[in-house]
């Protein structure tokens, strides 16, 4: 039958060898995950690997899912709906492992999962300060009970632990049995803070249930942020209860829309995921629909488009224009009640003086104000613009000085930069690639960054062109060996303790829903591994790991890439030239 096994594993030197099954081998044979969860230096089944000390001992217990109980410090939890979803997503984890359940053999050891924290979940919300950091302690007690302890300082933690007990539970297709390691312990914290993935939802629209998997990826792995890139000149379609016709008018279509109710259910989403879902208004670029009959823009939907903007269809904000401000506020206090941010983008990047220097109102205000028409002036006129912007950030943040993201771009060039953005205020995030000379200039002026170097980090790249033939702007296509070695210590020199940490992007412009998973998925792995561990040791190491890995992702319903024959996963470190 279909559920015949032929092969199971043993572990040789360090490697998991394929072998037939016989009678005489049968009792010893094991199935993959139970191997590679041994064998070798680092737990094969856990992605990222921990950064503390681990134990881990090769006993294995079968485990009953039907008695599964959850303690929060020592009471089980009844009340709190964070916790409780956390606890019914990580059930969903465990079926997921389980190929067929009408095979699934019965009995097995009944399991506790005790989680202490002195949080109590009523206000959890990640921010700069939240202490990720867990500690897992599994054991045994003489009726053979497998005791689960996870201990953290705050929800956020012990979800971490959650996650990499999750990836202590195999099922073993030779017993057809769900399986736990019998003793562990696992110290573990990030390298990083920052942790993200930028989606971009304008440029093409992305459903909330497509956005939903690409959190439950990220919290598979461990990331923390999802930079949502909500707008553009391209479409508006997010709704701004005061001003209605930006999604109206700005949306591609009244179906793709995402209502208040949308955003407040990706937002909770995240969170119970450990996720922070940060939005980014960026300007004074970067619009155009959804602002028509307002007279507060210029260039929008400009021809020959290549002289005003980066991509059609151009379009961006007249500073000059009083109640542009008050429009900007009212997006602003959406966005501030809606995602409660605790850091918040403004974009700020690709800012076109040609742009600008094409309406006759703005050269106007600016020869009152006693201002040249040169680059200098027009990023003048840009300080302006944000300081104006940021007040009104300000006015609806009730006072709060949230942190703002800026991406790099001519004003966060000198002498720009040290006359409108002060480094205790600003967070740059940097695009540019890995070896700017522009990068250190940053750093040493005390900026904190945030690193997406497009030639590691734009999952985007790779592709036919879409205003013309031959491949698209960054091609060649990032493979993840590169996005595994993209280190940040390397980009930042001397001045690492600066790093928060990095983002990897999909800008939309050739991708959709249908697309998405398989341009994240598993690259935004091995840039999760980098973040949270930093490791010493470059792709090659890791190889073996992200290949089992990955198929855990599709096991969750993500669309990951194939990364090689499934013949590589089960003959380990046959496939590398090298090997």
């Amino acid at each position: 039958s279909s559920n015949l096994v032929v092969y199971g594993y043993q572990c040789r030197k360090g490697l998991c060898q394929k072998v037939e099954l016989s009678e005489d081998n049968f009792a010893q044979a094991i199935s993959l995950p139970v191997c590679r969860l041994f064998c070798g230096s680092t737990i094969g089944t856990v992605w990222p690997k921990p950064t503390g000390a681990v134990r881990l001992d090769s006993l294995m217990r079968q485990v009953d899912i039907s008695f599964i109980t959850f303690n929060f410090n020592g009471t089980i939890i009844r009340k709190e709906k964070l916790w409780k979803a956390a606890e019914n997503r990580w059930m969903d984890l465990l079926d997921a492992k389980i190929p067929d359940r009408k095979v699934l053999a019965r009995g097995g050891y009944r399991m506790s999962v005790n989680i202490n924290t002195p949080d109590d979940g009523a206000a959890a919300k990640l921010t700069l300060d939240t202490d990720e950091s867990y500690a897992l302690d599994i054991d045994t007690d003489e009726s053979g009970h497998v005791l689960a302890n996870i201990t953290a300082a705050n929800f956020f933690g012990a979800r971490n632990g959650l996650e990499t007990l999750a990836q202590l539970i195999v099922y073993d297709d030779i017993r057809r049995e769900v399986q736990v390691t019998a003793n562990a312990s696992i110290a573990d914290s990030p390298v990083y803070k920052w942790r993200g993935l930028l989606l971009d939802t304008s440029r093409n629209f992305y459903s909330v249930k497509s956005i939903k998997r690409t959190l439950e990826g990220m919290a598979l792995v461990k990331l923390n942020t999802f930079h949502w890139h909500i707008t553009d000149s391209h479409s508006f379609p997010l709704e701004v209860s005061k001003r209605p016709e930006l999604h109206k008018l700005g949306a591609y279509s009244q179906r793709q829309v995402y209502s208040r109710r949308d955003v407040a259910e990706v937002v909770e989403y995240g969170r119970v995921r450990g996720v922070r879902v940060m939005p980014e208004f960026d300007a004074p670029a970067h619009v155009g629909e959804g602002w028509q009959h307002k007279n507060m823009t210029a260039c929008f939907n400009a021809q020959p488009w290549k002289n005003f903007c980066v991509e059609p269809p151009c379009g961006q904000l007249d500073p000059t224009v009083e109640d542009m401000y008050n429009v900007l506020e009212d997006i602003y206090e959406t966005m501030f009640g809606q995602f409660d941010p605790d850091v918040f983008h403004m974009g700020g990047d690709e800012v076109s003086t040609n742009c600008w220097n094409s309406s006759g109102t703005i050269q106007t205000w600016m020869k009152k104000q006693g201002w040249g028409l040169e680059t200098a002036d027009f990023m003048r006129l840009w300080g302006h613009f944000q300081t104006n912007a940021l007040s009104r950030v300000d006015k609806v943040a009730n006072g709060t000085h949230t942190p703002i993201i800026l991406w790099t771009s001519g004003l966060t060039e000198k002498p720009f930069i040290d006359e409108y953005l002060n480094p205790e205020r600003y967070i740059i995030q940097i695009w540019t690639t890995g070896l700017d000379p522009k990068v250190k200039e940053i750093l040493e002026r005390g900026y904190k960054v945030i690193v997406s170097n497009y030639d590691a980090l734009y999952f985007d790249c790779g592709g036919a062109g879409w205003v013309t033939d031959g491949n698209n702007w960054c091609s060649p296509f990032i493979g993840w060996q590169k996005v595994y070695d993209n280190s940040l210590r390397t980009i930042a020199g001397d001045f690492e303790h600066h790093v928060l940490g990095a983002e990897g992007a999909i800008w939309s412009e050739q991708i959709d829903e249908h697309t998405l998973d398989n341009r994240f998925w598993p690259r935004a792995s091995a840039l999760a591994e980098r973040l949270w561990s930093d490791p010493v040791q470059g792709w090659r190491a890791a190889e073996a790991r992200l290949l089992l890995h990955r198929e855990r992702l599709v096991e969750n319903g993500l669309a990951a890439e194939a990364m090689q024959p499934q013949w590589c996963l089960q003959n380990e470190h046959e496939c590398p030239i090298d090997a």
